[in-house]
């Protein structure tokens, strides 16, 4: 009988690759600002290849592209009809892609995100965030996923509404937050009290996702890890990001590129964050880190690549399908060692 999450979590990390979003917004599937999913209905073997080239990167997980795929974004561009059919694609996708690679023990998850509705004045606002949680769900129950991820929240309020969903379908759930500048909930919980809470309420993995690159999450993370007993998860931005802009939402265009003058507006978020970017290596640290905190379940969120994850695999002692073409530099004709090369150019190496 296959290992439900928890149970592979007890025996080790397992490595999430998200970014569906950004990846898509660079490869010019989709619409920054709105950021609705329609690449599901419209490019659907778009998708499919993005989660190929995360599992061939190490990912031991396929998160259906569900995220933002629900009913106030889809008002936005005035497509509700579309709803269903957008987050049922997504899910089989998903599905799809892990059949694919029948040789790894891939784990497949649903997603549901922050609504932009909720309101903690506002009583209705919950019961539309419910019927908005409660129908994604439904779909994901169906589709037979592994668990479900609540994710980018940042009131505890909203988040407990999503947890009590999940549960009342008997599904595992993971709770990951997103923490805006002050290191508190919307609400003003601290990341670790407001981590206890859903852990208090079912949740079955705790953590943090989006908004903050590696190190400003870490500075979070270990204080959940102390106060919580379940799993953490943790999943950053591949941005660097500080203790004056701790979130990518937010970053001032000129702080970000002082060098460049063009950058539309006043706010680098988010297609003008380049500068910012984290390279493999960092999220490899980030791996290192968080096995050494006991945090089994990580990745990375919006920003992600598929070498992001590939080397965040090898830093874990790790050799994924795509390792095959991990870099050797020592085959370069320029950096290279090999007797081969010509000394007229490996010693211009540093002239270049």
């Amino acid at each position: 009988m296959a290992k439900n999450l928890i149970e592979r979590l007890d025996s080790g990390i397992l490595l999430c690759a998200e970014g569906y979003l950004f990846a898509m917004e660079r490869r010019g599937y989709l619409s920054a600002g709105a950021f609705v999913p329609e690449v599901v209905l419209e490019h659907p073997e778009v998708v499919s290849q993005l989660h190929r080239e995360f599992i061939r990167a190490g990912s031991d997980i396929v998160q259906a592209f569900t995220y933002y795929g629900h009913r106030e974004k889809l008002r936005l561009i005035g497509k509700e009809e579309l709803l269903e059919p957008m987050q049922k694609n997504a899910l089989q996708i998903a599905k799809d892609a892990a059949k694919e690679f029948k040789d790894l023990d891939l784990m497949v998850c649903g997603d549901v995100a922050n609504t932009n509705i909720y309101d903690p004045n506002d009583k209705q606002t919950h019961v539309e965030c419910q019927r908005m949680f409660e129908e994604q769900v439904k779909w994901a129950k169906e589709a037979g996923v592994d668990f479900i991820i609540a994710e980018t929240i940042n009131w505890t309020g909203e988040m407990e509404i999503a947890l009590k969903a999940i549960k009342q379908e008997g599904i595992i759930a993971i709770t990951n937050f997103a923490i805006p500048k002050g290191d508190v909930t919307r609400e003003g919980h601290s990341p670790e009290d407001a981590c206890k809470m859903m852990e208090d309420q079912g949740a079955d993995v705790v953590g943090l996702n989006c908004y903050r690159g590696p190190e400003m999450m870490m500075k979070l993370l270990t204080k959940i890890r102390d106060k919580v007993s379940c799993h953490v998860s943790a999943l950053p931005v591949p941005y660097r990001t500080t203790e004056d802009y701790p979130g990518f939402l937010n970053q001032p265009a000129d702080v970000v590129d002082s060098q460049c003058s063009c950058i539309p507006g006043e706010n680098a978020f988010p297609v003008a964050l380049d500068n910012l970017y984290c390279n493999r290596f960092e999220m490899a640290e980030f791996a290192k880190q968080c096995e050494s905190q006991n945090i089994n379940f990580i990745g990375i969120c919006c920003g992600a690549e598929p070498h992001h994850v590939r080397e965040m695999a090898v830093a874990l002692g790790r050799k994924p399908i795509s390792y095959k073409y991990y870099p050797d530099i020592s085959r370069h004709w320029l950096h290279g060692k090999d007797d081969s090369f010509l000394d007229i150019n490996t010693s211009m190496s540093k002239k270049y």
